[in-house]
């Protein structure tokens, strides 16, 4: 072999012998995937107020002696109740006792059972409704399918009312009939034109108010 090509390959042979002693170059350190977020729970929104006898304006509506409501804590289930109205204008909560509810709407009775209860629960949501009219009356003396109390309904009309106690009896006078009613500590006597409201003439067909006495001679 000739010098030259001796020279050529000691050159180039600790190279090749260097190469082939290195080993395979190895990945970079894995990509640790970052743990996926938990989606953000939805706050649960609070319930829509339960819906009161028919006709019963929460903001309006003045409870009185033997109303039946409805008193329901969000979330509390053992705070709710269904109390009676008392005579005295109370009635009895769990955890509360006695809260004067008469002469107060619902919704006024519902922000002063949410003020009481924030002694012992956090941020109280309280809803009552009027389950049942009681305390509202009209009364009928005379020639009445029915003499004596009957339950007011909200707008209760003449007519709705003299339909509620049966009706004339075969021996009333439909001309002579009158409503008594007290205002402003006077007794104020109001004629009543019952075959008119009888025609659908609205006019004639009166709104009574809580506490009426209809006499029907």
């Amino acid at each position: 072999m000739k010098p030259e090509r001796l020279l050529t390959l000691a050159f180039f042979l600790p190279s090749l012998i260097g190469y082939s002693q290195n080993p395979e170059p190895t990945a970079g350190p894995a990509q640790v995937a970052a743990p996926a977020q938990a989606a953000p729970v939805p706050a649960t929104p609070e319930p829509a107020p339960p819906v009161s006898a028919p006709g019963v304006d929460a903001n309006t509506y003045v409870i009185g002696p033997e109303d039946v409501l409805s008193v329901s804590v969000w979330k509390e289930p053992t705070l709710s109740a269904n109390p009676l109205v008392r005579p005295d204008g109370m009635i009895s909560l769990p955890l509360l006792g006695d809260v004067q509810a008469s002469g107060l709407t619902p919704l006024k009775l519902a922000d002063e059972i949410a003020e009481k209860l924030k002694k012992f629960v956090q941020d109280p949501t309280v809803f009552v409704i009027v389950n049942a009219i009681n305390s509202k009356k009209i009364y009928f003396l005379g020639e009445a399918g029915k003499s004596g109390p009957i339950p007011m309904t909200p707008g209760m009309t003449l007519l709705e009312a003299i339909s509620s106690a049966g009706g004339l009896s075969q021996f009333a006078n439909a001309k002579k009939i009158y409503i008594l009613r007290d205002k402003d500590g006077k007794h104020e006597r109001i004629p009543v034109h019952y075959k008119e409201a009888l025609k659908g003439n609205s006019e004639f067909n009166l709104v009574l108010e809580p506490g009426d006495t209809i006499v029907i001679p």
